[in-house]
């Protein structure tokens, strides 16, 4: 059977340069720039943003504008190092009932991402 070696996700957006800046402010970096995308990267995280001026805003999903959960090994350290640079943070640092301990971050377009470590990895 086959193995996932990287996950993409693949956002629609209407400016280009002000999303990238925002997955720069998580600590991705710029990876390409082909024509009418930017893809971000942080270790085996790749986002593709494209050009979409015509597609529905994520503010106006609701609940859909959720794209993606990023696992990560040390969530505290992480939120750390994000609000000391300015991120606005969506949902609050918080250990949750599904063993998870996490926090939440929206793009300037509406995109909301989740991040969290799971507590067991913790002790």
């Amino acid at each position: 059977m086959s193995t996932i070696l990287q996950n993409h996700y693949v956002l629609a957006v209407h400016d280009l340069d002000r999303s990238a800046a925002f997955f720069k402010d998580l600590g991705f970096e710029v990876h390409m720039k082909p024509p009418g995308w930017i893809f971000v990267k942080k270790e085996n995280c790749m986002i593709m943003l494209g050009d979409c001026v015509d597609s529905i805003p994520a503010t106006k999903l609701g609940d859909h504008s959720y794209f993606g959960y990023l696992r990560v090994d040390d969530v505290d350290s992480y939120h750390k190092e994000l609000v000391a640079r300015g991120v606005k943070i969506g949902h609050p640092l918080a250990t949750k009932p599904w063993g998870m301990r996490e926090f939440g971050v929206t793009s300037p377009e509406g995109h909301r991402l989740m991040i969290g470590q799971s507590v067991s990895e913790m002790q």
